[in-house]
């Protein structure tokens, strides 16, 4: 356990983690964020109008392209642009936002696949959002495990929120912990953070108390001795679990695990059938 069981000490660690989770509302509720997605539109080499974005879209083998119309004008690296522009190549995972008024075009790649997705501030999904459920905080759910490196990275291929979309992730190494005399394991990502983890995965409350395709937990790097702390109460839900305009990657058929982790964060409001 990371924390002492003391009043002072569990009142900190429920504090520190409100705080976070205030955070991470926020940031999905931001204006331009992912509960502002209005749409996900697959480009083609044909080019296409969409109803909640700008210009005629198209891709090829020099990258997207959209044709803007008469009065039609798109901010790009904080330059007006008109007509013809051309984005270039996007990498994998990666994206450019052109801003349009007060909306933003996010232009992506995934899967291979390039995408548009416009975000909307005044899109009901994020006015309307009320933040997320989750369980309470409790420092038994902050388990210490040990993190060993593979030799090499493996490239690992996972399926998508999208179906018949796949991702690949070089995944560093692997994590063993212990709950309920049971000793598990999980796959890592790179996290976010310099030489940080990301674990996705599933467990028993997957689709009955938390979402059922997906979880997310950002596990600190490694100490010297490889140990590392899972703080499942910091389990997180991806887009996908909000919005059906989100290509989150599943997790690798290792990270299902056959345990309850009663901790983190909860199906949304916005996916429980009505009357619940």
């Amino acid at each position: 356990m990371t924390v002492q069981d003391s009043s002072a000490g569990i009142d900190t660690f429920v504090a520190e983690w409100e705080a976070w989770h205030q955070r991470k509302d926020a940031a999905l509720a931001h204006e331009h964020g992912f509960l502002a997605v209005t749409g996900l539109h697959w480009l083609a080499c044909d080019p296409q109008r969409f109803p909640d974005a700008p210009g005629t879209w198209s891709t090829g083998d020099d990258g997207v392209t959209v044709v803007l119309g008469r009065g039609e004008e798109l901010v790009v690296d904080g330059t007006a642009v008109r007509g013809r522009h051309a984005f270039g190549v996007i990498p994998e995972r990666g994206g450019v936002n052109a801003f349009w008024g007060d909306a933003v075009i996010e232009i992506a790649k995934r899967g291979g696949n390039d995408l548009i997705r416009p975000r909307h501030p005044e899109h009901p999904l994020r006015t309307a959002f009320n933040g997320t459920p989750a369980y309470a905080p409790d420092p038994r759910w902050a388990i210490t495990g040990t993190y060993t490196p593979f030799p090499e990275p493996r490239p690992t291929t996972v399926g998508a929120a999208v179906e018949g979309l796949q991702h690949v992730y070089d995944a560093p190494g692997g994590i063993r912990f212990r709950i309920n005399d049971l000793t598990l394991g999980l796959t890592a990502f790179n996290g976010s953070t310099p030489g940080g983890l990301l674990v996705l995965f599933t467990d028993a409350t997957s689709g009955v108390t938390t979402y059922a395709a997906n979880r997310a937990l950002q596990v600190d790097a490694p100490r010297p001795d490889g140990t590392v702390v899972l703080d499942f109460n910091r389990a997180t839900n991806l887009p996908c679990a909000y919005t059906d305009f989100a290509t989150c990657p599943l997790p690798p058929a290792e990270n299902r695990l056959p345990v309850a982790i009663e901790a983190g964060e909860k199906i949304p409001h916005e996916r429980k059938p009505a009357g619940r």
